[in-house]
């Protein structure tokens, strides 16, 4: 077992921050997102569409998780195309599902 005292862990800051980051995995609607972005680039209407949300609903959580990093848009034409922000946020969703089936 490792011998790890307070003093050997990351600051406040950081803990606040991964917990933080955990908050966003403990709403159903946002890992539905999420995986609804793993392997493609989708717009708000689509997943709202695809979710059978509002726009407005799936707008709201697009924004939290955009603050929170995990994912990014991307502009074209008129459109906002969203993706996962990168390979650590499909990590997170991949090892939390093994986790889930074991």
């Amino acid at each position: 077992m490792m011998d790890r005292t307070a003093a050997s862990f990351p600051d406040e800051e950081k803990m606040i921050m991964l917990a933080d980051l955990f908050k966003n995995f403990g709403d159903t609607t946002r890992v539905r997102i999420l995986y609804a972005l793993y392997e493609n680039e989708i717009c708000v209407n689509d997943l709202a569409n695809d979710l059978g949300m509002t726009q407005s609903a799936i707008s709201h959580q697009l924004r939290i998780l955009k603050q929170n990093r995990l994912i990014k848009g991307r502009r074209d034409g008129k459109l906002i195309l969203y993706s996962l922000a990168d390979e650590h946020v499909r990590t997170l969703l991949s090892v939390g599902m093994e986790h889930v089936l074991e």
